[in-house]
């Protein structure tokens, strides 16, 4: 019998917030985190456009977010920023809510960043004041064979957006899978790390059940295409 896991605080290992998207590579260094054991990951972190009531950027219902971090089994940390949102705005916002996981004795915050390295460098910048550390399981790792590893490990997901200068529309609301990897033209990134594409997680072995959801409406909106998936 597999020995009990130990409750928040009674863990020597350091304790780390993560970066949650809710998309495969943020999924995916969860599961990595996990599997390595170097770090706690004691509650996910959000940002969600309060205009919309959905995951920045990836435009993911609210109501699937909470879904995904239910069978992650872990708290979400959502924090809610105004739509367009400056930059100023969003620094300030996530500022405050380190400084409560920094009172909670966090000091490390997981991302699912692959190789862009000027991100990178952005997040170590504004962490390091607030005496935070960036911690990236899946950094430099050859992004096809990532992909390919993640769906071999069982991770499932759909592209909920898409950048149709980057990438023909028609990929909106596809399985992310090795038919669609194929597919892809050749100087699309197979992860989307350059913003070709984002998803939306629905089941994978960071989660103790699948997240249920369906295709919706497609639509075009600031310049990307969206496909809405919805809560089943």
């Amino acid at each position: 019998m597999a020995a009990a896991r130990p409750r928040q605080g009674e863990d020597d290992r350091p304790r780390a917030w993560l970066s949650w998207s809710s998309g495969k590579d943020s999924a995916y260094a969860l599961h990595e985190v996990r599997r390595s054991g170097t770090y706690e990951v004691v509650r996910l972190l959000t940002t969600v456009s309060d205009a919309f009531d959905r995951v920045s950027m990836h435009g993911v219902r609210e109501a699937l977010l909470d879904a995904q971090a239910a069978s992650a089994g872990l708290p979400l940390e959502k924090v809610r920023i105004p739509y367009p949102c400056p930059n100023a705005t969003y620094e300030r916002a996530m500022t405050e809510v380190l400084a409560r996981a920094a009172a909670d004795g966090v000091r490390h915050v997981v991302f699912g960043d692959l190789f862009l390295e000027e991100i990178r460098a952005y997040r170590e910048q504004r962490l390091a004041p607030l005496g935070f550390r960036g911690v990236f399981p899946l950094w430099g790792r050859p992004t096809g064979e990532l992909a390919r590893e993640m769906i071999a490990a069982g991770l499932r997901a759909r592209l909920c957006c898409v950048d149709p200068k980057r990438i023909p529309a028609r990929f909106a609301g596809r399985n992310f899978d090795l038919e669609l990897l194929a597919e892809l033209p050749p100087e699309v990134d197979p992860c989307g790390e350059r913003g070709e594409f984002h998803t939306c997680v629905t089941d994978g072995p960071m989660f103790r059940a699948p997240v249920r959801a369906r295709v919706g409406e497609t639509v075009e909106r600031d310049g990307f295409v969206f496909t809405d998936l919805v809560p089943d």
